[in-house]
């Protein structure tokens, strides 16, 4: 089983029949120590080409050992937060098994982990820490680092929410090669439409999906050396434009605003540069750099202990050499007593011979002492030096996104101030006219009130004709009514005879329909009903009242 899904995680085809050939005669399983080893090297590490998915790979390995190896005490961070610190720790450990994460590189995650929180560094604190651990260990294995970023130590006041998406951010980083990520939106190739999608930036590839979990996947941008990025300006509506050219095709981005618009020119821009130059992820230099340096200091400090190693070997032999004539000395005085006084002579000489190379060597040990106590100082004044640097390049670069955004605000003031006096000069250009205006109208006023109360002493008199003539047309309609009812009745007198008429002709002589006359002229509908005059009459009676109102005017 352990082997099937090695060889199905690392795209390698499986072969039974080699698995039984190997362990056919290995009495022991394939557990023994003899025999599964040569098997995985020979049958699935020899076979592996690179191409298959480090994540996946890392998710088996530690479902192997987690259960075995994770601390059963509480952790602030789920299970997923300590496979990613189990991953990032096989990242930054040193090359030798048992494997190790040294005190720098634990001061390194935990920095990077700290301002993903957005939180202070701690120095004092890690300083303590790291005396701590020097005096017991070389290092923290993996299960170690977990429990020290699952305990809360160095991420106090911080929630689980907070210190979970710091880890997933350095794991992006560190393990994923994502150099930046963010929404933008993306103009289409074929209908020239603008998508807001999910980007990716990684070491040779821009990815970007539809939203940021990653799920649904719309594209790849693969960069190389001859990629560039370049500034657009606003155009269809669209803001924080800039345009990705590659070999093949070219990409127009637009970005949320300015900031995000240069943060990613920049990336992308960089990312080009180190594909020109061959040069790795800025992590992965960062990491190899540190290495380089400690494998320097280390070599220093070993080349150091092989001289005081030297030193101590040649001292060793000047006191053996010293016993040596001491002894002789004492041979040479048991054999010879008549040379008694000539040996005491020879003696005394070799003595102070020997005291004088003995303080030479004294001399020289201590002159060696010095240097390497300098050595020492030097060491501790340069790595300050470089966390000085460090830390002054950090303070540059927040003093220059300040100075930036304090332009941005200066160039938005003075813009907002330049429209504030346009609107202020248009508004008292306006006022002056509607003054102009009022003062004019003041003066027609008078004119048109003279007018207007000649005007109304005439429309009263044509009201009281209009009265006039709306009583006599109310009396008039009163009549036609009445008329009208009149007319109705006899109508309905005449259908009922109608009616009695039909059924008794139907009774006899079957279904017949008869024919009956429709009305020659079309009926007139008022307010109340059907006219009870005609169309001809009603012109005659409006051509009347038209007479009537001109007589009156």
């Amino acid at each position: 089983v352990l082997s099937h899904n090695l060889c199905t995680v690392l795209n390698v085809p499986h072969d039974p029949v080699a698995l039984e050939e190997h362990f056919r005669d290995d009495d022991e399983g394939p557990v023994s120590n003899q025999g599964y080893m040569p098997y995985l090297n020979k049958f699935i590490l020899e076979k592996v080409q690179g191409n298959f998915d480090k994540v996946e790979f890392n998710r088996m390995c530690w479902t192997l050992c987690a259960k075995k190896n994770l601390s059963k005490s509480p952790l602030l961070i789920s299970d997923e937060d300590a496979f990613k610190v189990w991953v990032i720790f096989n990242f930054l450990s040193e090359d030798k098994y048992p494997l190790i994460i040294v005190p720098e590189e634990i001061e390194y995650l935990l920095k990077k982990l700290t301002e993903a929180m957005g939180a202070g560094w701690q120095q004092e604190q890690f300083e303590h820490y790291k005396i701590a651990l020097n005096t017991s260990r070389e290092g923290l294995s993996a299960w170690e680092l977990i429990d020290l970023i699952g305990s809360g130590q160095f991420s106090k006041g911080m929630d689980r929410q907070t210190v979970s998406m710091a880890i997933n951010e350095v794991f992006n980083e560190l393990i994923l090669d994502v150099l930046k990520q963010g929404y933008m939106l993306k103009k289409g190739h074929k209908r020239k439409n603008w998508t807001e999608r999910w980007f990716v930036l990684k070491p040779n590839i821009i990815s970007y999906y539809v939203s940021e979990d990653l799920k649904d996947k719309k594209g790849d941008i693969v960069l190389d050396g001859n990629c560039c990025v370049e500034a657009l300006p606003d155009k269809d509506g669209k803001k924080c434009l800039f345009l990705i050219k590659c070999l093949d095709k070219s990409f127009e981005i637009s970005a949320s605003d300015k900031k995000k618009k240069q943060e990613w020119i920049q990336a992308i821009q960089t990312t080009v540069n180190l594909l020109r130059a061959g040069s790795p992820p800025p992590h992965k230099e960062a990491r190899q750099k540190r290495k380089e340096l400690r494998q320097k200091l280390l070599a220093e400090q070993e080349e150091l202990e092989r001289q005081m190693k030297e030193l101590q070997t040649a001292n060793e032999n000047k006191q053996k050499e010293l016993e040596t004539v001491r002894k002789q000395l004492e041979a040479a005085a048991a054999r010879a007593a008549e040379e008694e006084k000539k040996r005491l002579q020879t003696q005394v000489e070799l003595q102070d011979r020997f005291s004088l190379e003995l303080e030479r060597e004294k001399m020289v040990r201590q002159k060696m002492e010095e240097q390497v106590a300098q050595k020492s100082s030097e060491l501790e004044q340069y790595l300050q030096r470089v966390r000085e640097l460090e830390e002054m390049y950090k303070q540059l670069q927040e003093a220059l996104e300040d100075e930036k955004q304090a332009r941005q605000d200066e160039e938005t003031v003075r813009k907002l101030q330049a429209r504030l006096l346009e609107e202020e000069s248009a508004k008292r250009a306006e006022l002056e006219k509607w003054h102009l205006e009022q003062q004019q109208t003041i003066q027609m006023t008078e004119a048109e009130k003279q007018e207007l109360e000649n005007q109304r002493m005439i429309k009263e008199q044509a009201l009281q004709v209009a009265m006039q003539q709306l009583e006599q047309l109310e009396l008039e309609r009163k009549e036609a009514l009445e008329q009208y009812e009149e007319v109705k009745k006899k109508l309905e007198t005449a259908a009922n005879n109608t009616k009695s008429w039909k059924d008794k002709v139907a009774h006899h002589e079957g279904l017949i329909r008869l024919i009956e006359p429709g009305s020659k002229n079309p009926h007139l509908i008022t307010n109340w009903g059907p006219a009870a005059f005609t169309e001809a009459e009603l012109e005659q009676r409006q051509k009347s009242w038209k007479g009537k109102k001109a007589t009156s005017e």
